[in-house]
């Protein structure tokens, strides 16, 4: 018999006690892929977690994966239960790692690898991202119990923040493991820690590096400056000219869309600026709605730049250098188009005759969401009822590459992007931290959905 909302409610209540428990076991154990996604120390964590798991009911095992290249990769753990063949089939995903948590200026306010409770947040890295996405999955399973009426796998990955290298050739191998009719990627988050939403897109990423070379040699600044400008200088000038006077990318080639689903309501610009700790003198870049700025129009970074240090400088010319764009792609463009068309961008604009040249460094594929899926329709229902409130969908200016790869292998399945996080939850950042009252309301709205989607016809 299915449980009732005020069952779940109380049950999830009742649970919290044991979820930050086990959240700030998961933070001490610095599951930092970073420092190596095949080390021990991911190994203990991915066997944490399994641990974790079989309390829930599912059996769970720890599973070493292998880079495309052969040598060894994460340390992944997987799962399932099988309560009737012919149920729907719910795939449940998140990852153990973390980022690291560097503190070299002391902005941590607390030891990021202990959890540290402070009014209605748990403060700890992965305390959020994707510890909570682990939580919500653990505590969902724990409350249904033997009453879940959907069959289930599991799959939680050991290198998200690394770029997910060994993520298609795992499932490529594994094939059963992850044949779902519906995945819950509970990996993203809320419009705020009291307003839930469902992820209804993510921009593709695509990065290249760009070479500028002016002369041979070095030279001095003195006898050689003012004719010819260096390649520090001219790289500066080759950037600018990929935005128009209001700060919009204006690379031909590389487009934009519209918000996926209708925008709802827009990001509030004040508390973004907040969020985004821009100075108060800065003016926003770009042209529409904040949100379509920071989900569906492309952007890009400069996250490289080699040159010479300030200390040690010297009165000499750079003849040559390097830098490499990080950008942001619509959801629905193919990156590659995006990456060829930014290169190729940037050779035509070469300030002065300077010599550029660019390389691929990678490529994903973005992703928009079925909102007219039945699956959809459920986790909005199931997001309302748990959060009392209506859902404000939105998309993430990030990317998670793998979920277009791995619907290219599954084509018939739903995915559904859900998540934690709330604006102030700082993931990857110092004081990363977990709202608890949402997480409880997380936990029960993934109940709602697995409860309710055991009725779909799929």
């Amino acid at each position: 018999m299915a449980m009732d909302r005020d069952r779940i409610r109380a049950a999830a209540e009742a649970g919290m006690d044991d979820i930050i428990s086990f959240l700030n076991r998961k933070i001490a154990m610095r599951a930092i892929s970073a420092q190596g996604v095949d080390s021990q120390a991911m190994k203990d964590d991915a066997q944490f977690v399994a641990d974790a798991m079989e309390t829930a009911g599912v059996k769970a095992d720890v599973v070493q994966s292998q880079n495309p290249d052969g040598t060894p990769g994460a340390w992944e753990v997987i799962g399932s239960k099988t309560v009737d063949p012919s149920a729907p089939t719910v795939l449940l995903y998140a990852h153990h790692d973390v980022q690291p948590a560097p503190d070299d200026d002391g902005v941590w306010e607390t030891d990021p690898f202990t959890g540290t409770v402070k009014g209605d947040r748990l403060y700890g890295r992965g305390s959020s991202d994707d510890g909570a996405g682990i939580a919500i999955h653990l505590g969902a399973l724990k409350i249904l119990g033997e009453g879940l009426g959907v069959n289930v796998k599991l799959f939680i990955e050991g290198e998200e923040e690394m770029g997910s290298n060994s993520f298609i050739p795992f499932v490529r191998s594994h094939p059963e493991d992850f044949d779902a009719d519906i995945m819950i990627v509970a990996d993203s988050g809320n419009w705020s820690d009291t307003v839930p939403s469902l992820t209804t897109s993510l921009r593709g990423n695509a990065a290249i590096d760009v070479t500028v070379k002016v002369l041979e040699h070095p030279r001095h600044s003195g006898v050689f400056g003012g004719p010819v400008l260096d390649a520090n200088t001219a790289a500066a000038l080759l950037i600018s000219t990929m935005y128009g006077p209001s700060g919009e990318l204006a690379v031909p080639g590389v487009e934009s869309q519209e918000v996926v689903g209708g925008l709802q309501e827009d990001i509030d610009e004040a508390q973004w600026r907040q969020d985004a700790a821009v100075l108060p003198s800065v003016k926003l870049a770009g042209t529409g709605s904040l949100a379509s700025r920071v989900w569906v129009k492309p952007s890009v970074t400069v996250i490289g730049f080699d040159a010479h240090p300030v200390e040690g400088s010297f009165n000499v010319m750079a003849p040559s250098t390097r830098f490499r764009l990080s950008m942001r792609t619509a959801p629905s463009q193919d990156p590659v188009e995006a990456q060829k068309a930014l290169g190729r961008f940037l050779v035509e604009h070469a300030p002065f005759g300077s010599e550029v040249t660019w390389e691929a460094v990678d490529a994903g594929q973005g992703w928009a969401m079925d909102a007219g899926s039945a699956a959809c329709t459920y986790a909005q229902q199931a997001l309302a009822d748990a959060f009392e409130a209506e859902p404000v969908n939105q998309g993430q200016g990030g990317s998670i590459p793998f979920i277009p790869e791995f619907l290219r292998l599954f084509p018939e399945c739903q995915v559904l992007v859900t998540g934690p996080e709330d604006p102030q939850s700082n993931a990857h950042s110092p004081n990363e931290s977990q709202s608890i009252s949402a997480l409880r309301k997380s936990i029960i709205a993934e109940v709602f959905m697995l409860r309710d989607f055991a009725s779909l016809n799929i």
